[in-house]
């Protein structure tokens, strides 16, 4: 295994600083392409899906759980598997406390197009609390093609979607597929694929920091049990 060379600290010093030049450039360029993600058009979604999850049949609009957004991560789960997605699996596992996204007023939800009884006893040996809801028996899936046909079989990989609602209407807003969710796990990287952003001020474009009561910056990030919800 080739290991990186050993220098002094002086060397490292200056090593790092001229990576470092290239690490701004590169989060000035992320900060340009997330405002550029932001004015993307929406499509409106008109389709009546059902899902089912612990609480019984929900729709689409349910997910929300009356918050301004919604984050659905394309789980991996066919109808005849007897366990989730390994790969998946990991990506819930860096899910943090959804407590700060829905401080930003954004809901997350796993969606599988399994059956609600394959997916409850693999969630609960999973151990994660976050909303998690079967598809089956709808197009949910295909529609937002995270279930391809090849070859005339079904298969599956795994995505992401955001939704924006405007009070009784739901929006499609962004998705991402497969070597897209690399990096994506923390809540300011799920947020930036929102079409609100964090709702920060300096975000462009302007006027969304706080705009529906969520509290902005760093200045309002709380522990997980003192947001209001």
């Amino acid at each position: 295994m080739s290991l990186p060379e050993i220098v002094s600290r002086g060397q490292w010093r200056a090593a790092r600083a001229e990576l470092l030049l290239k690490e701004k450039a590169a989060t000035r360029a992320r900060d340009a392409l997330n405002a550029e993600r932001r004015g993307l058009p929406m499509v409106e979604v008109d389709e009546e899906y059902v899902f089912e999850g612990g609480d019984g049949k929900a729709t689409l609009f349910d997910l929300f759980e009356g918050r301004r957004q919604l984050v659905v991560y394309h789980f991996m789960f066919a109808p005849e598997w007897d366990a989730g997605c390994r790969s998946c699996s990991g990506f819930l596992d860096q899910i943090g406390h959804l407590a700060h996204l829905h401080a930003r007023d954004t809901s997350f939800a796993a969606v599988s197009r399994a059956p609600y009884p394959r997916i409850l006893p693999f969630k609960a040996r999973m151990g994660w609390p976050l909303p998690w809801y079967s598809s089956y028996g709808s197009d949910f899936n295909r529609d937002f093609e995270v279930t391809l046909e090849r070859e005339g079989e079904l298969v599956e990989r795994p995505g992401l979607s955001c939704f924006l609602r405007d009070r009784d209407r739901v929006f499609h807003t962004y998705a991402t597929y497969e070597r897209g969710l690399d990096g994506l796990g923390s809540t300011t990287s799920l947020l930036d694929l929102t079409a609100l952003g964090r709702q920060e001020e300096w975000e462009e474009p302007k006027g969304r920091a706080s705009a529906f009561g969520a509290p902005a910056g760093s200045e309002g990030v709380r522990y997980h049990d003192e947001y209001d919800d």
